[in-house]
């Protein structure tokens, strides 16, 4: 008898220490798939002769809300419906030389979670981190380059106080 309690104790302690081992586990591998990199589009940034005609013909013929900075797109996260976001639409000089060291017309903004880690991250990966994160009130910045040169800009954003910049510089939304 006290054999079969003995083997019945000791089954079910392996069981229970199989079962919260497998539990730690699981949680532990899930925690790295779940990192949030890029939640959205931040941004659409191009080249061109002349931005303050672009900005025009834009708002003229597609009704962009343009400011001296491009046009400004609101809307509702996904996520949570009661948080709004915002992309924004630049031309610039085709002469910037904000887009280098890329030598391409154009730069894509990503929104992203948590970009101090997803530096780190990139880093480990071997991309091209271009430069440091640079933080302002709207949110951090940072610059890699993909795999073809290309420039991207990501960005953590601070949607509260981008829109109170926009607000402050007086500029409409586009929605």
């Amino acid at each position: 008898m006290k054999n079969t309690i003995f083997i019945v104790l000791a089954l079910a302690a392996s069981f229970c220490f199989g079962f919260t081992f497998n539990a730690i586990i699981t949680k532990q591998s899930n925690d790295k798939t779940t990192m949030k990199k890029v939640t959205g589009i931040g941004g659409i940034f191009f080249k061109c002769k002349d931005p303050a005609k672009m900005r025009e013909w834009y708002e003229t013929n597609l009704g962009l809300n343009t400011n001296k900075y491009g046009a400004v797109f609101e809307w509702w996260q996904g996520a949570d419906s009661t948080k709004k976001g915002f992309t924004q639409w630049s031309p610039f000089n085709e002469k910037t030389k904000y887009f280098e060291p890329s030598t391409k017309d154009f730069m894509i903004n990503y929104r992203v979670e948590n970009l101090d880690a997803l530096v780190k991250e990139l880093k480990k990966n071997g991309v091209t981190v271009v430069d440091t994160i640079e933080t302002v009130d709207y949110g951090k910045f940072v610059h890699i380059l993909d795999i073809e040169g290309n420039k991207v800009e990501l960005w953590e954003p601070n949607d509260i106080e981008y829109e109170k910049l926009g607000i402050q510089l007086g500029s409409k939304i586009t929605k």
